[in-house]
């Protein structure tokens, strides 16, 4: 996540799209993204539900040039208008109801300029590698790791990964549930807050998006001319 190779093209993207006006990151975090964006040359603010984390990216921003929201990216506001509003690595599954995913749509569209964009990294859910009568696949395995996604209901597309990292004493597990969410149902939620799809690739580098893809990132443009 904080490689060089990993937040090179993700601060380039941005920045882009960014243009010379304001980003807004959804689920800031610690600034993994928003301090290198702002380090860019970007005016960035956030908005962030964790009180820790904020405490974390106060360390990093000693200048504090970020300010920070404190609430739910669902419903939150801040001050101002932007021409980008981001959420990265598949945080909008943190949202585990639709409802909540489609008031983050429509709070993105608020916090938007005419004719800024919304943008979303996230995964294309795994369910065809899941064989008939299973609900859990492994994603990821190493030497003292092992990841695997529970399918816990199919339905309302609710998922628990589980992460189990040992050592030469203890076996850790961590686990956030999180719903899953296709491509097609954020252009209907983009839709519904008023956006409409410009682009759509594999990676940060802007790859193709295929049927073969395991993630994407979308940008969705509120209508209008940015000044």
């Amino acid at each position: 996540m904080f490689a060089p190779e990993v937040l090179g093209p993700t601060v380039a993207l941005l920045a882009e799209l960014a243009g010379d006006g304001a980003a807004l990151e959804f689920a800031i975090g610690t600034g993994r993204v928003a301090i290198p964006l702002a380090d860019s040359g970007v005016t960035v603010s956030g908005m962030e539900l964790s009180t820790a984390m904020v405490d974390r990216l106060r360390v990093k921003d000693s200048s504090d040039r970020i300010f920070v929201e404190i609430g739910d990216m669902a419903t939150a506001r801040v001050d101002g208008s932007f021409s980008l509003v981001y959420l990265v690595f598949h945080t909008i599954g943190n949202l585990t109801s639709q409802d909540e995913q489609v008031s983050c749509f429509a709070n993105a569209a608020a916090h938007l300029e005419p004719g800024g964009r919304f943008l979303i990294e996230v995964g294309v859910p795994d369910l065809r590698r899941v064989p008939p009568g299973e609900d859990a696949r492994v994603f990821a395995h190493a030497s003292g790791y092992v990841g695997y996604d529970h399918y816990v209901d199919f339905v309302d597309q609710q998922a628990v990964p589980h992460h189990f990292v040992a050592d030469s004493d203890t076996v850790r597990e961590s686990k956030l549930p999180y719903r899953y969410v296709w491509p097609s149902e954020l252009d209907l939620m983009a839709k519904l807050a008023g956006m409409v799809l410009r682009h759509r690739w594999s990676d940060w580098e802007r790859s193709p998006f295929t049927s073969e893809s395991t993630s994407h990132i979308s940008v969705w443009e509120k209508p209008g001319s940015q000044s």
